[in-house]
């Protein structure tokens, strides 16, 4: 048999003006072919087999503000170096600015604006999108577009993007996927898992977003390295959990949120447990709120500074079945005579008049108003019924707990000097 060599063919599309369209162009091309695409706006295309389209950082494929505007239905495209926008505005359609349904292709280094969703991954495997950036058309958050959609699609790589004003990143009955080095702003979820199972979530930037990372019916996330930043309001919270089990959060740095931790029924299978470890969790309206009494949850060598609330449990359960180990609170009033960095006593945590809000959510608008406070005095200085334990940690650290990689974690990305958490708490 005679083996044929591969041979990459460069076509020049030089400007939208020539006979043939950018279509025509994509349909003529060899598979493997480059085509190289002069200055210049041209319309929507359809990619059904494999070539490389190179805009050099100048070519616009515009939707003109009907349907979407890419559309891969093919394996081992790549997409580089140009600007997508303009998609049309339904719902219903998923009008897009890239949709793909193939595998291993490559996007990088191309900008979409302007289009209701962002990227929709259906059935897409084994992809690398890396250095785009993605913003959504100037609607209200609700009416906006996901930035990216990932819809029973594994494995794919989503690495140094830029999203900003979009709604949600969705992730939904997918596995494998990393989503790491990204930053992601003014959204509603940063990052939402539902029955997506094994995927990672490392080193990104969450900031402004009502919720930074939701973990959904979605076992065996990892969430490590991140910086997750003012999800405030109603029902801001830096990371979620919905009946979720074997998740691992550590390394992070939870900053400036309405609830830092929030965990409704998880872990959810038995015999499983959530670990959260050595993560920053600061200046939060409550650093970790459960649901309801729970177990399985394992705290360690975490720092809980500046929460306005340290952890609350609602309705009348409390946190001591969880696991609570080697954790520094701030608000610990102990010490440390024989200077081994551990507590001489426990760190406990009553409930007085705050025990009003969390049986009574309403309430939660008077916290830290004169009226609660001056009950809360009141309380603890004659309490009026016996006050209800709901932590108790044996050997807390009596220093904050040095973390190397969530102090790296504040670095900018141009290497400055780490920034504090105030810096974080009011950029």
């Amino acid at each position: 048999m005679r083996l044929l060599p591969l041979v990459l063919t460069l076509i020049a599309l030089a400007g939208p003006g020539l006979s043939q369209t950018l279509q025509e162009r994509i349909d003529a091309a060899p598979d493997g072919a480059e085509i190289v695409l002069d200055p210049g706006t041209y319309g929507p295309v359809v990619i059904r087999h494999p070539v490389v389209i190179d805009g050099q950082g100048a070519a616009v494929l515009d939707g003109g503000g009907q349907g979407t505007v890419v559309l891969i239905e093919s394996d081992g495209v790549t997409l580089k170096n140009l600007t997508i926008r303009n998609s049309g505005r339904l719902h219903n359609q998923v009008d897009a600015g890239l949709r793909i349904k193939g595998s291993f292709n490559v996007v990088r280094d191309v900008r979409i604006e302007n289009s209701l969703f962002g990227m929709d991954l259906t059935q897409a495997n084994n992809n690398v999108l890396r250095r785009n950036y993605i913003s959504s058309k100037d609607m209200p958050l609700e009416m906006r577009g996901d930035s990216v959609r990932i819809w029973y699609s594994n494995d794919n790589i989503f690495e140094q993007n830029h999203i900003e004003h979009s709604r949600d990143f969705v992730v939904w009955y997918s596995s494998g996927n990393q989503i790491r080095d990204n930053r992601i702003q003014h959204g509603r979820y940063g990052i939402h898992f539902m029955y997506a199972h094994h995927n990672a979530v490392e080193r990104n930037e969450i900031s402004d977003c009502v919720v930074g990372v939701f973990l959904m019916y979605a076992n065996d996330i990892t969430v490590r390295g991140n910086q997750i930043l003012r999800a405030w309001g109603a029902a801001g919270m830096g990371v979620g959990f919905k009946e979720t089990s074997s998740a691992v959060v550590e390394d992070n740095v939870i900053l400036g949120n309405a609830v830092g931790i929030y965990l409704d029924p998880s872990p959810w299978d038995p015999d499983t447990t959530n670990e959260f470890h050595r993560n920053q969790v600061a200046y939060n309206g409550i650093g970790v709120q459960f649901h309801t009494e729970w177990q399985g949850n394992n705290f360690s060598d975490n720092n809980f500074l500046s929460n306005f609330t340290q952890v609350s449990v609602r309705g009348r359960g409390t946190a001591l079945k969880e696991g609570w180990h080697g954790n520094h609170w701030d608000d610990y009033a102990g010490f440390d005579r024989d200077g081994d960095g551990i507590g001489d006593a426990p760190y406990e945590v009553y409930t007085y008049a705050d025990r009003l809000w969390m049986d009574v959510p309403s309430a939660s608008f008077f916290r830290g108003g004169f009226a609660l406070a001056a009950l809360d005095f009141v309380e603890r200085l004659a309490p009026f019924t016996e006050p209800q334990l709901l932590l108790r940690e044996e050997r807390p650290f009596e220093a904050p707990v040095i973390h190397d990689a969530a102090r790296a974690q504040t670095a900018t990305r141009s290497s400055d000097k780490p920034k504090s958490a105030l810096e974080m708490l009011t950029q």
